[in-house]
């Protein structure tokens, strides 16, 4: 599996304005190149390559591997269509490989335009783990003032254990998901924030200058690390409590669902700010690394049906917290039960159902 390493860099004030003035002198040399590009209607590495690569080791002083990869750069851009003209800010992300940037155990060494710096890195623990494993490319990215190396990491999976039984996941939006085993994962918090950041909006939006503006997306920015700190905070939980128990994971296969629902108009930002699906990834991939089996099974009335007697019905939901069976008079957390049943759909093969190995989409 694939991952990235984030480490962020610790330069000096002088290998700080190095590494500044490579990122302009990196993405002038790809606005060159996309003018080039666009007028002679030339978007192929290897043509690229032939007509600008001495014109770019003289014109803006690059080594020979960086102008490789800044070739690579504005090749990738077009490749989609060469219909619309390609632009680079200048303090964008650019990409290393080995032959310009190496790893030491505390520092990196990095090509810049004042030469090969070595500069000192921070990172947690986990970072470091997986850093082990890379592979690849490093991209050299600067974020509010602070520079960054993401580093792709290549990590073995383990294979996945046999599961006899399987934890049952039901994601919501009041709670953002509840498993089978009776854990309820509240999302009063995020909700909460939510609300606050959209009557905050409202405001901001209103008065429309520039400092509003940016507030604006200082505060976008602010809540979707925050749920994304939250997702990432259950599907660990999720998945070390499967793998202690030597079970598998049920999920609901929700492709597509906001397509296939509909709601009031007043919960309509509310459906469509619900990141499931991101949940979904992050148990998805850390159950991949745990060796832990995910099953994705049919979502069909999962929050209708009794797990006694079958019974299925939308009278059984009288409301959103509460299951109460109109046939053998069953009561439970709504949420709960729909994860009981879920579980249950993780160990049946039935045609309605699509069971998957971890990873699966």
């Amino acid at each position: 599996m694939k991952l990235i390493a984030q480490v962020k860099l610790q330069p000096s004030p002088e290998q700080y304005r190095a590494l500044l003035d490579t990122l302009g002198a990196v993405n002038d040399a790809a606005g060159y190149i996309s003018n080039k590009a666009w007028e002679t209607k030339t978007f192929r590495q290897y043509d690229l390559h032939h007509l600008l690569y001495y014109d770019l080791r003289q014109r803006f002083k690059l080594s020979a591997q960086i102008v490789v990869r800044v070739l690579a750069k504005v090749a990738d851009a077009y490749k989609l269509d060469g219909e619309t003209k390609r632009l680079f800010s200048r303090h964008g992300s650019i990409a290393y490989d080995k032959r310009i940037l190496s790893w030491k155990p505390d520092a990196v060494s990095i090509w810049t335009t004042g030469g090969r710096l070595k500069i000192p890195f921070v990172a947690g623990h986990r970072q470091k783990e997986i850093l082990q494993y890379r592979s690849g490319e490093a991209d050299l990215i600067l974020r509010n003032g602070e520079f960054y190396l993401h580093q792709v990491c290549e990590v073995e999976e383990p294979p996945p254990d046999n599961a006899t039984d399987f934890l049952g996941i039901d994601l919501g939006i009041v709670n953002i998901a509840a498993d089978s085993d009776g854990n309820i994962y509240s999302g009063g918090q995020v909700n909460g924030l939510r609300k606050r950041h959209t009557k905050l909006r409202s405001k901001l939006q209103s008065k429309r200058t520039k400092a509003s503006k940016r507030l604006l997306k200082k505060r976008s920015k602010k809540e979707k690390r925050f749920a994304t700190h939250v997702n990432h905070c259950i599907s660990k939980s999720v998945v070390a409590r499967a793998k202690d128990s030597g079970r598998g994971i049920a999920l609901e296969d929700l492709t597509h669902i906001r397509d296939r629902i509909s709601v009031r108009k007043c919960q309509r930002r509310q459906q469509h700010s619900w990141a499931f699906n991101q949940l979904r990834q992050f148990i998805q991939y850390k159950a991949r690394l745990a060796g832990v089996l995910v099953a994705l099974v049919d979502p069909r009335n999962t929050s209708r049906t009794c797990p006694r007697c079958g019974c299925i019905d939308k009278r059984n939901r009288p409301s959103q917290s509460l299951f109460s069976c109109t046939s053998c008079g069953f009561s439970a957390n709504a949420d709960v039960v729909a994860a009981g049943i879920i579980a249950g759909r993780g160990l049946v093969n039935d045609p309605h159902f699509s069971p998957a190995s971890s990873g699966a989409g």
